[in-house]
C-alpha cells in the first residue's frame, strides 16, 4: 500500500522546514500558510506579487548556508524564532521592530558564512522580512502546486553518492512510502490522497538548492549531475507537482494514495 510518510510546509521561503501531521491544500493548489514569508532583497519594488522568482530574495539555490538556520514560525502567536551560532531571537511579525530584528540576525549570521559574498552586491541590504505570514505567495510558478516524492526514490539517490541526502534536500510538501525507485515520475493523470483527488501535472526539475547540506550548509554533492548521469534523466529530475481536482481540502500523514488513472 502506497501512503503518505511525511507532510511538510516551508512558512519561510528558502528556510526550516516545518513537519506537520496535515497541510490543508487551497483550491489554488498552494497549501495554506506554505511559503507565507520570505526575505526579500533591497531593490525588490513588489514584494507582495503572487509569483517570487528566487532572484528577488534568499533563497537556498544560492545562498546554501542558509540551510544551517533553525527557523520555526508560530501561526497563532505570530511569531518567529531565529537560532544559528550564538544568534537566537523571537520576534513578533506584526512588529516592525521585530521584522527589522530577523533580518538584521540573517544579515549578521550570513557575514560569517562563504556566503558573505552576496551581502556588497548592488540591491541586496538590507533585507525586508515580507509576507503577512497567512498567505501562500512565495513561490517560484504562477501556479500553485502540491509537490511530492517517493521516500524510495530519494533512497536511490542515497546510495549513489557519499554524501547523507535525504528527503530535506527536495523540500517537497508531500513524501510517500510504498512506491518503487522513481515509480512517481510514471504516474499521469489522476491522483488521490485520502478524500482528495489531484491530478499529476509534471516532473520537478531541480535546482542547486538540492546540492546543500541541510545539515552544514554545505555544498557536498554535485546530485544536479547525479540525477542525470547515474539515474539517467534528460533533465535533473526528483518528485512530481500535483494540482487539486475538485477545490482542495486536508491530506494527513498515514494517508492511503491511490493512482486512479496511470
Amino acid at each position: 500500500m502506497i501512503r503518505v510518510e511525511a507532510l511538510y510546509r516551508y512558512p519561510v521561503k528558502g528556510f526550516t522546514p516545518e513537519r506537520r501531521d496535515e497541510l490543508v491544500v487551497q483550491p489554488d493548489g498552494r497549501v495554506k500558510g506554505d511559503r507565507s514569508l520570505a526575505f526579500a532583497f533591497a531593490d525588490v519594488e513588489s514584494p507582495d506579487d503572487t509569483v517570487w522568482p528566487k532572484s528577488r530574495g534568499l533563497a537556498l539555490m544560492g545562498v546554501p548556508s542558509l540551510a544551517r538556520i533553525a527557523l520555526a514560525y508560530d501561526d497563532e502567536a505570530r511569531h518567529v524564532r531565529l537560532r544559528v551560532d550564538d544568534i537566537d531571537v523571537d520576534a513578533d511579525i506584526d512588529d516592525p521592530a521585530g521584522r527589522a530584528e530577523l533580518a538584521a540576525a540573517v544579515t549578521a549570521y550570513l557575514r560569517t558564512t562563504p556566503d558573505a559574498r552576496l551581502l556588497d552586491e548592488e540591491g541586496v541590504l538590507p533585507f525586508a522580512f515580507v509576507g503577512d505570514g497567512r498567505t501562500s505567495r512565495f513561490q517560484d510558478r504562477p501556479q500553485g502546486y502540491v509537490s511530492l516524492h517517493g521516500a524510495a526514490s530519494v533512497a536511490d539517490v542515497d546510495a549513489a553518492v557519499p554524501a547523507p541526502v535525504d528527503d530535506r534536500r527536495f523540500r517537497s510538501n508531500v513524501v510517500l512510502a510504498g512506491t518503487a525507485p522513481w515509480e512517481e515520475l510514471e504516474w499521469a493523470g489522476t491522483l488521490r490522497i485520502g478524500d482528495v483527488a489531484f491530478t499529476v501535472q509534471k516532473p520537478i526539475e531541480r535546482c542547486a538548492a538540492v546540492m546543500a547540506n541541510p545539515d552544514t550548509g554545505v555544498r557536498d554533492a554535485r546530485l544536479l549531475r547525479v540525477l542525470t548521469t547515474e539515474f539517467g534523466h534528460a533533465t535533473p529530475t526528483l518528485g512530481i507537482l500535483l494540482l487539486p481536482a475538485d477545490g482542495g481540502g486536508t491530506i494527513r500523514v498515514g494517508d492511503e494514495v491511490t493512482v486512479i488513472r496511470a
